[in-house]
């Protein structure tokens, strides 16, 4: 019988452990996706055509999408046809965790659209909040339903007990506003078997999801982490990278290790373009219009089985991002994805994978 994950010994590993399989789901939606979602499919295959080098891809479809993702991506891409309503596995699809003896169960947390009625991106998401369990049983593992409204791109764990976060989010009024931050810290470490949980007051600037960490931070290895700053004092990110570095730079983890902080450049700024806007089908709540700043960001990759991936957004910026990244993983092949038509729809390549572990 389940009781939580920490009293169960169960806890969430690192991006940086073995994995089995990197779920993703068909992009679509025509008003995130320009162009009825061929642009951001062309990205999808690219990526998924690299990945396959290194874990099994598996992936959600829409049924009445099936026969089409099957013809155009890889023989060796498992299609799972389901029901969601737009394709960021990460925060719809389930967090995993492991044990010592290496059985995998998984945590579903409850989901709204980043931010349900009070700012949700869309108004119906009643088919994501399927995706997490959908995903748990073709996995074949036992899944804990978590009471947090919660998106997997809103923590980064490094598997030896410490989570990072941004305040910005995980407080704000649209996902748990019944809660404290001594509550949800309470159900973090319940559900994620975490001792140490790293605040962030900010994420990205502009960034919709209001302010997931991985789109900001990402977990190298336990005590290490890769960090977007801004070096023109002008640019809003350049108060919000200062104020994540001082803090990172006092903080303990719960090894009580310093953090090594590996400093990205931010790509750009970034904006959208018409050609780009006119592509897409508007709706009311989620509009997207010419000149809107695309919150882009190098830390929002994966790491996979000795490989990372990494966006390209920025042909100056993107050499510099590759030779810090070169730096931080000196063992790992690095893969430059051109990604800018997944930052269109609002994130990246973080944010668009769930890694279940090996």
């Amino acid at each position: 019988m389940l009781t939580t994950p920490k009293a169960d010994h169960f806890w969430m590993p690192g991006e940086h452990s073995p994995q089995s399989t990197v779920w993703l789901a068909w992009p679509t939606r025509p008003d995130n996706w320009r162009d009825n979602g061929l642009p951001a499919q062309a990205a999808f295959i690219h990526f998924i055509e690299r990945l396959s080098g290194y874990v099994t891809v598996k992936l959600a479809v829409l049924p009445e999408f099936e026969a089409q993702a099957q013809s155009m991506l890889p023989c060796t891409t498992q299609l799972f046809p389901m029901a969601y309503n737009d394709a960021w596995m990460r925060d719809i699809g389930p967090t995993m965790l492991v044990n010592a003896a290496g059985v995998k169960r998984a945590v579903n947390w409850k989901f709204n659209a980043w931010g349900g009625e009070l700012d949700g991106l869309y108004d119906d998401w009643s088919n994501d909040q399927l995706v997490a369990a959908n995903v748990a049983s073709q996995e074949g593992v036992e899944r804990y339903d978590a009471p947090l409204f919660l998106e997997g791109g809103s923590i980064h764990c490094d598997g030896e007990g410490t989570l990072y976060t941004t305040e910005e989010c995980l407080l704000h009024p649209s996902r748990n506003p019944d809660l404290s931050r001594e509550d949800i810290e309470a159900q973090l470490k319940e559900y994620l078997s975490i001792d140490t949980i790293i605040w962030l007051p900010l994420g990205l600037f502009n960034d919709e999801t209001n302010g997931h960490i991985d789109n900001i931070l990402h977990v190298i290895r336990p005590g290490e982490v890769l960090l977007t700053v801004c070096y023109d004092k002008k640019d809003p990110q350049y108060a919000i990278s200062q104020q994540a570095l001082e803090i990172l730079s006092n903080a303990r983890d719960a090894r009580g290790r310093n953090i090594i902080v590996h400093e990205l450049p931010m790509p750009g700024p970034l904006f959208m373009t018409e050609e780009e806007a006119s592509g897409l089908v508007q709706p009311d709540r989620m509009q997207r219009v010419t000149n809107d700043r695309l919150a882009g960001s190098y830390a929002n990759c994966l790491i996979c089985n000795g490989a990372v991936f990494y966006p390209l957004l920025d042909e100056k910026n993107d050499i510099i991002a590759h030779g810090v990244l070169q730096a931080a993983f000196p063992n790992h092949v690095l893969i430059g994805i051109p990604a800018r038509d997944i930052l269109l729809g609002g994130g990246n390549l973080h944010c668009i994978t769930q890694q279940i572990p090996a």
